[in-house]
């Protein structure tokens, strides 16, 4: 008995083929993930600890703390807008290292807390959105940037200092008795204002004498401990989202969608935009040219049409369908007519010859067959019908 071997054809893909259809997707996933990778790594890194005086980064302040606790000054880190408040007093320096992200609620209470302790308040990049609360009678003008600078003014601990880097916010005021140093084209980057409770306010444009990188530059160590060891408690605040305080505010009630919804997700969006738009350039690229294939089995005509027929009945496109039966008919009736093909889809020549073949119809010809798409299935039935019959009575006359 003689085995026959049947070559069988498969139509699972290849491995080539399979490549072909997603390497744009995971070109697509590899930049998402690189592009996540790189964000994240400019948002944190260098700035993890900011300002921190427990951190020992290049943009944390512990190297401030060290050389103010050797000096008798003690330091103590609060996150809560009621630890800031509850620890300020005559002998309390406290230092605001974001007040512009203090609402206006918080920065009334801190303000109603320091202007009368006595003491001193440092604040840090403090702007428009910050001062009328905190520094009453100040304005913040255009930023400048950071640069050494000469005090240019008779505050004692601006002149032992000497030469500092600052800049960022720059301040104008008409109080009396303020102390405008450290200018930059002509506004001063450090202003100290009084209190009525007999203390004042440290307004600097810039925190970097307080990094850890720029300590050693200049005169910053010196001016940094000067304005932050004139008491001997200094309150280090830094603002913290989980303070409770900041959704007591009044003001949250008129807070739009979009200043609810944290940063990171913003971000996650803008990536998922961006993975979509590749995901569409990858799907919309070109195919190439048509190319002709012999058909392996002959396919009657009327299951041909029977099959696009179908496919219009799918998508509902009875516009499409009335369009080729109406085009189909005035090809044909236009050598019967004797109205050249050009011609034959023109309403001025067709429509004419027409009524001159049958005097005696009573058909509106133009909507017959240049009219509008059928509204529904039934009418689309009609229409056929009718360019039937009209195109019989043409042949037949």
């Amino acid at each position: 008995m003689t085995g026959t071997t049947v070559s069988a054809t498969s139509t699972a893909p290849t491995s080539r083929q399979v490549w072909t259809r997603t390497r744009g997707l995971l070109l697509a996933l590899i930049i998402l993930v690189a592009a996540g990778i790189a964000m994240a790594a400019l948002r944190s890194g260098d700035q993890h600890g900011r300002l921190d005086p427990r951190s020992a980064d290049r943009y944390g302040s512990r190297a401030v703390a060290e050389l103010l606790k050797d000096r008798g000054v003690s330091t103590r880190v609060v996150t809560t807008l009621d630890e800031a408040a509850t620890a300020t007093g005559p002998d309390v320096t406290l230092l605001v290292t974001a007040p512009d992200l203090l609402t206006e609620r918080q920065q009334q209470a801190l303000r109603t807390a320091a202007a009368n302790s006595g003491g001193r308040t440092v604040l840090l990049s403090a702007d428009s959105s910050s001062l009328d609360t905190l520094a009453p009678g100040v304005r913040s003008e255009v930023p400048a940037p950071v640069a050494a600078h000469e005090p240019q003014c008779s505050l004692p601990a601006a002149q032992r200092a000497g030469s500092a880097e600052l800049g960022g916010e720059r301040y104008s005021t008409e109080k009396p008795g303020a102390d405008s140093c450290y200018p930059s084209n002509g506004l001063p980057t450090l202003l100290r204002i009084d209190d009525p409770g007999n203390g004042d306010t440290v307004l600097l444009g810039s925190p970097d004498i307080l990094y850890n990188e720029r300590l050693d530059k200049h005169g910053n160590a010196s001016l940094a401990l000067q304005l932050l060891g004139s008491r001997t408690h200094l309150v280090w605040y830094l603002p913290s989202l989980s303070d409770t305080s900041a959704a007591q505010d009044g003001t949250d009630g008129d807070s739009s969608f979009l200043d609810l919804v944290p940063a990171g997700w913003l971000w996650g969006t803008l990536q998922l935009a961006i993975a979509a738009v590749l995901a569409a350039i990858w799907r919309a690229r070109r195919l190439g040219p048509l190319v002709t294939e012999r058909l392996p089995v002959a396919i009657r005509a009327s299951e041909s049409t029977e099959g696009r027929a179908r496919l219009y009945r799918k998508v509902n496109a009875r516009d499409r369908a009335a369009a080729t039966l109406r085009s189909a008919t005035r090809a044909r009736l236009a050598p019967l007519l004797g109205v050249p093909p050009a011609d034959a889809h023109s309403p001025e020549a067709l429509l004419p010859a027409v009524s001159a073949h049958l005097p005696n119809n009573d058909r509106d010809l133009k909507n017959l067959l240049f009219g509008p798409a059928p509204a529904d299935d039934t009418a689309l039935i009609r229409l056929a019908d009718q360019l039937d019959a009209l195109e019989r009575e043409v042949r037949t006359s």
